[in-house]
């Protein structure tokens, strides 16, 4: 091999190794950020556990039974205690990981390019923060309301049993506490999922992958793929299952509106640029017709 080729080739591999090198220390950093929101939030995760179950303490006060969960194995506390630290460290360092994203990504892209993408990472976040808010405060209590509507209250003591009768029979709840935690974090990662459907269609729309007109052609197909997911992320009971499927394809028909606004709005830019006559236009939209 000539000096020429070998000096090409090693001109080719550095910048690969730099963004490597980049891309190490970026991932580092946001590790480091996961880890010690992970320790801060393990030391106070009996707190943020009892937060977490006040939608379960207040649908059992407004049946007038205490709110007790139970640990069935020794070992239960501690992995509940890892849950809740996981989650609320990856919550406090997401700031810090997306910022490290974006300063990785935002270099190899045009200014442009940056003012697009910079509004839906803001977005994303808000998004899941509400999806995740909407979950825990009102589909949260609804779904347990509606477990917790199956038990059975035997008499007590209050009643006279006839002698040799069996005693009236009492099934009530008695919940692990790892149980509710995994029920819990489904309800609000599963929502918090879903409510990033807008900020997906809408970029996939301006990046020209989706558009207006197939969004609404595809609405029979949209129903299926919501009623299947709804079947899958929650539990098998139809409150939920219905909220899930209501609130998901009311995020279906929010989107199609964004993406019909980024369209105009790229018509318009490419008319402004002479790059889109009249007639193209009306064409566009008599096939969104």
């Amino acid at each position: 091999m000539s000096k020429a080729q070998q000096d090409k080739i090693d001109d080719t591999s550095a910048p690969l190794i730099e963004h490597l090198a980049e891309l190490r220390n970026r991932l580092i950093k946001a590790a480091l950020a996961f880890l010690v929101g992970m320790v801060l939030c393990f030391t106070i995760a009996t707190p943020i556990f009892n937060f977490l179950t006040e939608p379960l303490c207040t649908v059992l006060a407004d049946r007038g039974q205490d709110c007790d969960l139970i640990f069935i194995s020794p070992q239960e506390g501690f992995f509940v205690a890892v849950k809740v630290s996981f989650l609320g460290g990856f919550m406090l360092a997401f700031p810090v990981i997306a910022t490290q994203l974006w300063r990785f990504v935002a270099p190899g892209l045009y200014r442009s390019e940056q003012g697009a993408i910079l509004p839906f990472l803001i977005s994303s976040p808000a998004m899941f923060l509400l999806g995740a808010s909407f979950a825990f405060y009102v589909v949260t209590p609804l779904a347990y309301d509606f477990f917790l509507g199956f038990q059975q209250f035997g008499a007590g003591g209050e009643a006279v049993v006839e002698e040799g009768a069996p005693a009236p029979l009492s099934v009530v709840f008695q919940g692990s506490a790892q149980e509710y935690l995994n029920l819990t974090i489904r309800f609000i990662v599963a929502f918090g999922m879903c409510f990033q459907l807008p900020v997906l269609l809408t970029l996939m729309g301006k990046a020209g992958l989706v558009s207006e007109a197939g969004l609404k052609a595809g609405r029979k197909w949209a129903v299926v793929g919501i009623l299947t997911l709804a079947a899958l992320v929650t539990p098998p009971d139809v409150i939920t299952q219905i909220i899930l499927f209501a609130v998901v394809y009311g995020l279906y028909e929010i989107s199609i509106w964004l993406v019909a606004r980024v369209e105009r709005a790229r018509n318009e830019r490419l008319r402004r640029e002479g790059l889109l006559d009249e007639e193209d236009d009306e064409g566009e939209e008599a096939d969104k017709a």
